[in-house]
C-alpha cells in the first residue's frame, strides 16, 4: 500500500487498509491491479479525477493535427498562374502545414514527363526558405505527386501568429507621436489656451464663457388683412323746428 503523500507502507491487509483510509478521510484506489500484490494507494479520489481532467484537457489543447493541404498544376501552366499557386504554396508552408503538390497530365502530356518533373524542381527551388521535400516526385498513373513539408513546427507557426496579433493590437511609438503632434497643434492654433503665455487679457476660457446668445428668429410673415366694411352714416333726426314747419 502507498501513502497520501507517496510513501511505502508495505504489504497491508485489506481490511487494516480501509481502517486507514477511512482514519484519514481518505479513499482506498488500486492504481496497479495486475501486480503482485496487487498496489492501492490513498488518495482524494475526486480531486484525482479533477486533475486527470484537466491535464487531458492541456494536453488536447496543445495537441497539434497535422494537415496536408494540395495544390494541383498542369504542365503547360502560364507564369500569372503559376505565381498564384506559389502564393498558396508558401502560406499553407508559413501556417505550419505540409503540402502535397500533383501535377496533372492529360492526352499527349504523358509522354512527357520530364516537363512536370522540371515544373516541381522550379518550385521547391522557390519555396527553400520555408520548405523542403519530403517525398520526392513519383509518378502515379496520370499525376506527379512531390509532397513539401514547412522547416517550422505547426506549434511554433501558431505561436508566431500569436505575438504578431498582439503586438499589431498595442499602440506603438508612432501613435503616441501622432497624439502628442495633435495636441501641440490644438494648442498653437487656440492663443487663449497657450500654456507659455496664458490666456490674453480681455478673453474668456472656453469653460466659462456664456453660451453665445442665438439670433432673433424672424417674425413670420402675417396673413393680409382683410378690409373690413366702413359703417353707413346714420340718417339725419329731425329736430323740433323742422317738425313745426312741416
Amino acid at each position: 500500500m502507498v501513502g497520501p503523500n507517496g510513501e511505502q507502507v508495505g504489504i497491508v491487509r485489506v481490511e487494516d487498509a480501509l481502517r486507514l483510509a477511512a482514519e484519514a478521510d481518505l479513499d482506498l484506489v488500486e492504481v496497479a491491479p495486475m501486480a503482485r500484490p496487487p498496489v492501492a494507494k490513498l488518495m482524494d479520489f475526486g480531486k484525482f479525477k479533477y486533475e486527470a481532467a484537466l491535464k487531458a484537457r492541456e494536453a488536447r489543447k496543445n495537441q497539434v493535427n497535422t494537415v496536408i493541404k494540395e495544390i494541383k498544376l498542369r504542365p503547360k501552366i502560364d507564369p500569372h498562374d503559376y505565381g498564384t499557386k506559389k502564393g498558396h504554396v508558401e502560406r499553407f508552408l508559413k501556417a505550419g502545414d505540409k503540402v502535397k503538390v500533383t501535377i496533372m497530365f492529360r492526352g499527349r502530356e504523358q509522354s512527357r514527363p520530364e516537363l512536370g518533373f522540371r515544373l516541381l524542381q522550379r518550385l521547391a527551388e522557390d519555396i527553400t526558405e520555408l520548405g523542403y521535400v519530403e517525398s520526392s516526385p513519383k509518378q502515379d498513373g496520370r499525376n506527379m505527386v512531390m509532397v513539401l513539408a514547412p522547416t517550422k513546427k505547426k506549434a511554433d507557426a501558431r505561436a508566431e501568429q500569436r505575438r504578431r496579433r498582439e503586438l499589431s493590437s498595442m499602440p506603438g511609438p508612432d501613435d503616441a507621436t501622432d497624439m502628442v503632434i495633435d495636441t501641440a497643434i490644438d494648442t498653437a492654433t487656440d492663443p487663449a489656451t497657450d500654456p507659455a503665455t496664458g490666456p490674453e487679457p480681455g478673453t474668456v476660457p472656453a469653460a466659462s464663457a456664456p453660451a453665445a446668445s442665438a439670433p432673433a428668429a424672424a417674425p413670420a410673415p402675417s396673413a393680409p388683412a382683410t378690409p373690413r366694411p366702413r359703417p353707413r352714416p346714420a340718417p339725419p333726426t329731425k329736430t323740433a323746428a323742422s317738425a313745426e314747419s312741416a
